[in-house]
């Protein structure tokens, strides 16, 4: 029925200091959409053209809607739905491309394509006014498939860089080298801002595309192409190919129940931390009623905050293993959502000081978190574990914001939405702490680092 392509040697190759630092400025350049697009300026700037498509008079519109395809939808839902239908939408392709990755010779080709659909999208937000709410969200969701799918394929090179003992490292200074990527942009973005007023703020959305693409092209460069491992032989082109594999990803994964159990803990418990990252500038902007300007300086402050958390957090786990990081960055993180829910309007100091708090734990826990589930990848199915880790990462976090919008559309109030996402982070600590580690490295076998 199959048989193997090929094979290749028992352990990957060693990778060059040039190839790491391609693979970190990755970071560098995509998370400028990160934190300038997602994290300030898209939902208060998507909000503020749907309130114009809505005809509101009045900052809130609490009883304005839009119908689009016919669907009654509150004016300041419109945002988390888009976030919610952007990630359906994720679900349905980045398995695929995580299987397609894996049967790849030209990784860098498909990162490099993949990414240029989310740039070719963000620089259409040049287009985006007056009350063009749908070509707004129709851009939005394009640019979020395009930077999901491109991160499934730029995680897969991540075993590929090192082995056990050097991975927790390896990937918290990528995240720590996107934070700082992200933070220069938005600074810069910032000065516009200050400058111009919001008027320039199609300009600031644009050129996160271009930076994103100038230091993608800069990345792709220096990684390295290699074969795949033990590819099967499958009828079709590579894209139908893609899809046979994942049906094989699908049964092969049932091998690895250890595996799929830590999969749906950082699905429990990253869907809070996605949901707080996506809708933190709606919920500073609508329900604190702080300036875009007090919004954009929080948010560079936890750049570099976060760049220290992430490399901390990282040193931290060389003593104490990465799973016991990560368990403490949960434990960290329902303090973050306590003090939100109970932060009061109109007070950017207290806004700023929560900020620091939140990017002492963001970095840590997310580079740790992907570098805990490479340990847990049989070897040659990067791609397509990383594919389905991208729906946990951020695929399939769809709940949190579904949730935080239902809730205000119910309640009016974004702090209902808030406290909710304390389930999320709860619930997640628990099934973590639940996760046998180095007994499910061992069964994907893998060799476990000597402190977890």
């Amino acid at each position: 029925m199959e048989k193997l392509a090929e094979s290749s040697p028992e352990t990957p190759d060693v990778s060059t200091r040039r190839e790491r630092v391609g693979w970190y400025f990755y970071g560098f350049a995509d998370h400028a959409f990160y934190t300038t697009v997602t994290a300030v300026i898209i939902a208060p700037y998507l909000t503020s053209i749907a309130k114009t498509a809505a005809g509101c008079t009045t900052d809130k519109c609490p009883d304005s809607y839009l119908y689009p395809l016919g669907i009654k939808i509150a004016v300041g839902s419109y945002y988390p739905y888009l976030v919610t239908v952007a990630v359906i939408i994720a679900v349905l392709t980045l398995p695929v491309v995580g299987a397609i990755a894996d049967r790849s010779r030209h990784k860098r080709r498909l990162l490099t394509g993949l990414a240029s659909l989310g740039i070719a999208a963000t620089c259409g937000f040049w287009f985006v006014t007056g009350g063009r709410y749908l070509l707004g969200g129709a851009l939005f969701i394009l640019a979020t498939v395009g930077l999901s799918a491109a991160a499934v394929v730029y995680n897969s090179f991540l075993p590929q860089l090192a082995g056990p003992e050097k991975r927790d490292s390896v990937s918290s200074i990528g995240w720590s080298m996107g934070y700082i990527g992200g933070g220069l942009h938005l600074a810069l973005g910032m000065v516009a801002l200050f400058t111009f007023g919001n008027g320039a703020a199609r300009y600031v959305l644009v050129s996160a595309g271009v930076w994103w693409a100038g230091f993608m092209l800069f990345s792709v460069s220096r990684l390295k192409d290699r074969e795949p491992v033990e590819v099967s032989v499958l009828p079709g082109n590579r894209l139908t190919a893609g899809f046979r594999q994942l049906g094989h990803t699908l049964r092969d994964m049932r091998k690895y129940p250890l595996t799929l159990f830590f999969l749906a803990a950082y699905l429990v418990y990253n869907d809070g931390i996605q949901t707080v990252i996506s809708q933190a500038s709606l919920y500073a902007t609508e329900e604190l009623a702080l300036e875009q300007n007090v919004l954009a300086a929080t948010i560079l402050l936890i750049q570099f905050v976060a760049f220290g958390g992430a490399l901390g957090l990282g040193r931290l786990a060389r003593s104490i293993g990465a799973w016991k990081t990560v368990l403490l960055s949960l434990i960290l993180w329902i303090g973050v959502v306590l003090s939100a829910f109970w932060l009061p309007a109109r007070n950017p100091a207290a806004f700023m000081l929560l900020g620091v708090a939140l990017g002492l734990v963001l970095g840590g826990s997310q580079a740790l978190s992907r570098s805990l589930f490479s340990q847990l990848i049989p070897r040659g199915k990067e791609g397509e574990y990383f594919g389905f880790y991208a729906l946990a990462d951020k695929g399939m976090s769809w709940l949190g914001p579904l949730v935080f919008g239902l809730t205000y559309q119910a309640t009016h109030s974004y702090r209902s939405g808030i406290v909710m996402l304390l389930v999320f982070f709860v619930a997640g600590f628990f099934l973590l702490l639940a996760v046998p580690m180095r007994r499910a490295i061992v069964a994907a076998g893998n060799t476990p680092p000597s402190t977890l």
